[in-house]
């Protein structure tokens, strides 16, 4: 285990879809850790408070569309522009479609912009990120996926077709950059809070974690934005330093359940 409680200290560190969410307590959680933090995201005003609330010491906001190849190659220049290197790479930007269940509903229009944020925008980061680490023969480029990436019949056809996508993607490019001592990982959450989440569902916080902790197979504790940053920091930490090509669950076991056969349902008091 690290031998200081700064697990990031001198590294630097892009995170995109950073003005909230995930990645807002990414980037904090990073900046605690002694990580210099680039913002990047889309809201620019929601970026920009992020900053103020880091503190403009160690950290900047960059606007970035992950879909603009322009804008993702210009917030890793920035960054080695600013501090020097890039040792870190969270693609963690994300869209998810108008929920339609049925695929005869869903619009070729919407498929492609999921797509193209989730798949595309990470392919993306990577490729840039992966530019500027080769050189310097190290790096840690994690990226979001979610237990779509696993579990079927939970998501959007859109969605879950990129989640899976990005886990190959990962699993392809750790294969190619392993020779230059760069990981390369995902992370998958369970259903958590977040803007995004609530705002698909049209539910409150409180709500929506309570349906996922009624669906969830480990009881107890509730999946927090905070559970996931801490596992970015295991993945991007030199804790992590020889695991690469892996998709780590962050699902309480969710993942390796068939509900179906309601196996090993004990009372309190057998």
């Amino acid at each position: 285990m690290a031998t200081t409680s700064r697990r990031l200290e001198g590294k630097v560190a892009v995170i995109t879809g950073a003005a909230r969410g995930i990645g807002e307590c990414t980037a904090k959680l990073f900046a605690e850790h002694g990580a210099k933090v680039v913002i990047a995201d889309i809201e620019d005003q929601l970026g920009q408070a992020v900053c103020e609330a880091i503190g403009s010491s160690n950290s900047i906001y960059v606007h970035c569309d992950v879909t603009n190849e322009n804008d993702v190659k210009n917030v890793v220049d920035t960054a080695v522009a600013t501090y020097g290197k890039l040792d870190i790479m969270f693609n963690n930007a994300a869209i998810i479609d108008p929920n339609k269940e049925r695929i005869i509903d869903n619009e070729k229009a919407d498929f492609e912009h999921v797509l193209s944020v989730n798949v595309t925008g990470v392919f993306l980061g990577m490729k840039h990120a992966a530019r500027v680490m080769i050189p310097a023969r190290t790096g840690s480029i994690i990226s979001t996926a979610s237990v779509c990436s696993t579990i079927v019949g939970i998501g959007s056809h859109a969605y879950t077709c990129a989640k899976h996508a990005i886990v190959g993607l990962t699993k392809n490019i750790a294969v190619e950059l392993g020779q230059f001592g760069i990981r390369v990982n995902c992370l998958s959450p369970y259903g958590l809070a977040t803007p995004m989440s609530t705002s698909f569902l049209s539910l409150e916080d409180e709500v929506l974690e309570n349906m996922m902790n009624s669906f969830g197979n480990l009881k107890g504790p509730t999946l927090k934005t905070g559970d996931i940053a801490k596992a970015a920091l295991f993945l991007v930490s030199d804790d992590a330093q020889y695991i690469s090509g892996h998709n780590l669950l962050v699902d309480g076991g969710y993942s390796i359940v068939n509900p179906s056969f309601g196996m090993f349902k004990y009372s309190e008091n057998p």
